[in-house]
């Protein structure tokens, strides 16, 4: 099990005001985690305040991420990806254009995220849990899962950390939210719509040992 970042050169590209996240007059925090946890439009479409304001596939954006992870994981044509919380697809379809003849897999709770999914891999992603993968044992060379995890309780976390376990052979890597000290967990609590694991790094370890995760990490910090 390795730390390494793939992630924060497209989290640090987006400015974040904390203090008008959390104070909107017409969207307060309770009112836009809401609506978020529904995961539909409001989610990925909707008004910045609640989320993401407009999830839309940007040329180049995640390319750099997919490129990062195929060479380092040595993935080649005829490989097989799955990313859980795929979302819209952008980063699988950005790894069938690096890697052209990459075999990808997706798997998103939201129905919302897989009907507007980017049309090229619209038909390999499919609406799950990540507690319970449909796919056999070791059945991928690459297992994948960001800023997902800590969306869930902990009685969902368990069983969709040893999923991913279970469905990978030897390449696996997770990015979940984190904090480091009182500032980092602050920022975080005044960011986040979804959260529910609020876990330090040395959390997130003791999470991995305890459900027998063995692949690669990283953490995304609210600075």
């Amino acid at each position: 099990m390795s730390y390494i970042d793939f992630l924060s050169v497209v989290h640090k590209s987006t400015a974040r005001d904390y203090l008008a996240r959390v104070n909107d007059p017409d969207f307060p925090k309770a009112k836009a985690a809401e609506r978020a946890k529904k995961w539909d439009f409001d989610y990925w479409d909707g008004d910045r305040r609640i989320n993401y304001g407009g999830y839309k596939y940007m040329p180049g954006r995640w390319e750099k991420v997919a490129k990062a992870m195929a060479d380092h994981y040595g993935i080649k044509p005829g490989d097989k990806i799955l990313d859980v919380g795929c979302g819209k697809g952008f980063l699988l379809y950005d790894f069938t254009l690096v890697v052209p003849g990459v075999e990808i897999y997706g798997i998103d709770i939201s129905q919302y995220a897989i009907d507007n999914a980017k049309e090229e891999v619209r038909d390999r992603l499919q609406v799950g849990s990540a507690t319970k993968l449909p796919w056999p044992d070791q059945h991928f060379d690459l297992v994948y899962s960001l800023n997902t995890l800590h969306n869930l309780h902990a009685y969902d976390l368990d069983p969709a950390l040893r999923e991913i376990e279970r469905v990978g052979r030897k390449n696996k890597y997770i990015c979940v939210e984190s904090y480091r000290n009182e500032v980092e967990k602050a920022n975080l609590l005044y960011w986040q719509v979804t959260c529910e694991a609020f876990n330090t790094p040395e959390e997130w370890d003791w999470w991995f040992k305890q459900t027998g995760y063995t692949g690669d990490h990283s953490f995304i910090y609210f600075e």
